[in-house]
């Protein structure tokens, strides 16, 4: 078959030329189309619990992405006329934003945050800024009775600092927005003929777009006086997606230093250039297949691509170094190509397919984000099997390199003799047992170090931005001056199922009936209004003050804390009538105040959420506060109250935790799974697979310890890098083998077939892992930390790969061949064993 496949491809070396260069004039064009894509509800972990609750109350008590602006006073506090003229400008600026959920906007100018006072005559109210305020001509006065209002409204901490220097405008933003539709000549919005008014849309919304119109705020009310911070996923995107430019930079670094190196090492400019180009050419078909398959890239998935110009780089060098051998040997430039296509297409070809299965067991993760990533990476290393091994070797049938390479080649494989014989000797029983115990000492510290890898984030602010940034630094402000952030878990509280209200004898929290009259006109009052009865309130009450007490957690918000604040009021504001009265008529009394509009209750009392304003959103702290949830609803059973996680954005990051925890090992399963079903095909030993999959397992454990040790929590930007790990160490160990298996078949001696095997494949794994080390390790003076992170990570994987594959790999076959000897099948009696 192989040598069908090879007269086929070499005999139509033209077409197959033609055919390559019109598919990449095509792919280049719609790779120029392909669009930077992000969505809040692409990280969401369709099929998870948390996410069934998220979706039915999205619309009722509002999502998980906000997005706060916290106008700040630099000198004094927020009631001056310039800040509070500023702050009612931004309040008008964000109401507009595209976008923006209008009804969700809130502020001390915003007619939804009012306040409540005691009277003589009972209760008072309006808006905390009243309608006739100026702001630009308010007097001293007026801006005392503002102050009061604030303090009446309850906002402080939450809309205003507890210092008074700074106020908060809030905001939800939707997944979509009502557009104007762009005239295609002109690129100017249409107009309605007829009646004059701009033509609009519903269109996705355009992340990039908000973050520069949030950017844009900033800029125009920021003064030395007034300083603006904005947080939130939106303002996050934008500045990764400026950051993004440096991602393209580090790109290029590396394809230069990548260059270089591949030149010091091919000893020729043509031999350099072919494989940086079928490489580069695999990125660009990558990126055009993503593009007219209607996905865009991630901002978080940037990096893939280099990821598969990385693995593309490593098969591209060892068809080089084969055709070097072959010309070495004396063969012209066509029958080299041909015998190196021939060598390298079943062994290049199970390595290529075994890591676009690796990329492709992400798929096990249900969230749309990580998904994309998945089948982004695995058409990228797809194409590498046409690019790399169909092209280049056509390419370089082409190639004359001359009697001067010839030379120049023999000169080169002289001086790294020295290197392999010193490596051949790790193929010795005598230096394979130490090696062997040192790897499996390492496998056991990092299998220990490896169970504190965290999953989820480990850092107070955004872990992929550095924490001198500018939005970390935001969102390190907000947290100072206010109770409330951008980080917020909605608990959702469900009473009164069918089930309970079937069963008269079900007991609450204290463990006495409801009423000693269950009758019809009871339970009718129950399905009407839960807020209004003691038990149920009590209950979620008590289940906010267990949460408020979470270490992590800065503030709670819930239905019943402000039914005790109302009563109170309705008692003269006595700090002893802060509590939930037992009658339900005075429950209803201290509920009625309450509208929807708060978000603390729908229509009919039947669902209350409570909202956790949280410290951050590291692993540990949403760990703790779920463990709390859980540990309540355990504790204390109530039949007739159902506390459902989650929503904001700290409930679908313990969802996408969840959901990448529960993947993570069959993930790691498939793959290997896989990889031993491609090994044992391809050599059909059970030994010879063990040789070449052992090495993985080691630099797999040993990737985990490294991210516990750096604080690097495994979630959708470190997934690819465990995938890429497995499939870079696998390429390496299937060409060692295959090509070691060839010489052990010829009756040579371990240590000889090794020797063999690293003057013919070695050198190109040792080169190949060194130069994309070198390459990757620039990425650490990138301004994005998780690009510096990755660098870390793949720099290690790269050495480690290589390590494994050069040292591990023939010390395990030296060992397994103390039992079974490699070389049974031997030469026929009529020619000589070549001597070792």
């Amino acid at each position: 078959m192989v040598r069908l496949i090879e007269t086929l491809v070499f005999r139509n070396r033209p077409l197959i030329l033609a055919v390559f260069a019109l598919a990449t004039i095509a792919f280049a064009y719609g790779s120029s189309l392909l669009r930077i894509d992000a969505g809040f509800e692409k990280q969401l972990p369709i099929g998870h619990p948390y996410m069934d609750t998220y979706r039915q109350y999205q619309d009722a008590f509002g999502g998980a992405n906000r997005v706060l602006i916290a106008v700040r006073a630099e000198n004094g506090d927020i009631f001056t006329n310039e800040f509070m003229e500023t702050l009612r400008q931004v309040t008008d600026e964000v109401f507009f934003i595209p976008g923006i959920a209008r009804d969700s906007v809130r502020s001390i100018f915003t007619p939804n945050v009012r306040f409540t006072e005691i009277v003589e005559d009972g209760f008072a109210g309006g808006n905390v800024i009243p309608a006739d305020f100026q702001a630009l001509v308010a007097t001293a006065d007026e801006m005392g009775q503002v102050r009061e209002n604030i303090l009446k409204s309850g906002q402080v901490g939450r809309l205003v600092a507890e210092d008074f220097t700074s106020a908060i405008v809030s905001a939800q933003l939707q997944e979509t927005a009502r557009l104007p539709v762009l005239d295609p000549d002109t690129g100017q919005p249409m107009t309605d003929p007829v009646s004059g008014l701009t033509v609009t849309e519903i269109q996705p919304l355009d992340y990039f777009a908000t973050a520069d119109l949030l950017e844009d705020i900033r800029q125009r009310f920021q003064t030395d006086d007034i300083d603006i911070h904005i947080i939130g996923f939106v303002k996050v995107v934008g500045d990764i997606a400026d950051g993004a430019v440096g991602v393209v930079t580090f790109f290029a670094i590396a394809v230069a230093i990548t260059a270089i190196m591949v030149f010091v090492y091919s000893v020729s400019i043509r031999l350099t250039i072919l494989p940086i180009v079928c490489s580069l050419v695999a990125v660009v078909w990558q990126l055009g297949l993503v593009t007219y398959l209607g996905y865009g890239l991630d901002p978080m998935s940037i990096l893939v691509p280099f990821l598969v110009f990385a693995i593309g780089v490593s098969h591209g060098v060892q068809m080089i170094n084969a055709v070097s051998s072959e010309v070495l040997a004396g063969g012209d430039k066509t029958e080299a190509a041909r015998r190196s296509f021939r060598r390298l297409l079943v062994p290049g070809g199970i390595a290529l397919l075994s890591d676009t299965i690796g990329f492709l067991t992400i798929l096990l993760i249900q969230i749309r984000m990580i998904q994309e990533l998945a089948i982004t990476a695995s058409i990228g290393v797809a194409v590498i099997i046409l690019t790399n091994l169909f092209l280049l070797p056509v390419l370089l049938s082409y190639v004359d390199l001359g009697e001067d390479f010839r030379e120049r080649y023999a000169r080169t494989v002289k001086r790294r003799e020295p290197v392999w014989r010193f490596f051949a000797n790790f193929a010795r029983v005598k230096w394979a047992v130490p090696t062997v115990a040192v790897a499996a000492l390492l496998f056991g510290w990092a299998l220990l170090e490896g169970r504190n890898m965290a999953i989820g984030d480990l850092e107070a602010g955004v872990p992929e931005l550095w924490p001198d940034s500018r939005y970390n630094q935001d969102t390190q402000v907000i947290i100072d001056s206010f109770s409330i952030g951008v980080d917020v878990i909605q608990v959702i509280t469900e009473v009164y199922n069918d089930e309970y209200l079937a069963d008269p004898a079900a007991m609450p929290l204290t463990g006495a009936p409801f009423s000693d009259d269950w009758d019809a006109s009871y339970q009718a009052r129950l399905r009407d209004s839960a807020c209004i009865e003691y038990d149920i309130i009590r209950h979620i009450d008590d289940f906010e003050w267990h949460l408020a007490n979470v270490p992590g957690v800065q503030g709670t918000i819930s239905l019943p804390n402000a039914m005790k604040i109302i009563n109170a009021g309705w008692n003269e504001g006595h700090p002893a009538w802060r509590v939930l009265p037992r009658d339900f008529r005075v429950l209803a009394r201290a509920q009625t105040p309450i509208e929807t509009s708060t978000g603390l209750l729908n229509a009919d009392c039947s669902v209350m959420p409570i909202l956790a304003f949280t410290e951050d959103h590291k692993a540990e702290t949403i760990d703790r506060i779920i463990a709390a949830v859980e540990a309540f609803k355990a504790e204390n059973p109530n039949p007739a109250v159902d506390f459902r996680l989650a929503t904001g954005n700290v409930g679908v990051m313990a969802a996408t935790n969840q959901a990448v925890q529960a993947a993570q090992l069959p993930m790691l399963l498939w793959v290997y799974g896989a990889i031993v079903a491609l090994c044992l095909v391809t050599f059909r030993s059970f030994w010879a697979t063990f040789c070449t999959v052992a090495p993985l397992t080691l630099v797999s454990a040993l990737c985990y310890a490294l991210m516990s040790l750096m604080d690097i929590g495994l979630k959708v930007s470190t997934l690819p890098v465990a995938a890429l790990g497995v499939g870079i160490g696998v390429d390496y160990g299937i060409y060692i083998f295959s090509r070691m298996r060839h010489y052990l078949k010829d009756g040579m001696k371990l240590p000889k077939a090794y020797y063999n095997t690293l003057q013919d494949t070695g050198s190109a794994v040792l080169f190949t892992g060194l130069t994309l080390a070198v390459g990757v390790s620039t990425w650490i003076f990138s301004a994005l930390k998780f690009q510096a992170d990755m660098g870390i990570l793949l720099t290690f994987m790269f050495l480690v790969n290589m390590l494994g594959a050069i040292l591990v790999l023939p010390a395990l076959a030296a060992l397994v061949g103390m039992v079974i000897p490699w070389n049974r099948r031997r030469t026929p009696a009529a020619q000589p064993v070549p001597a070792e």
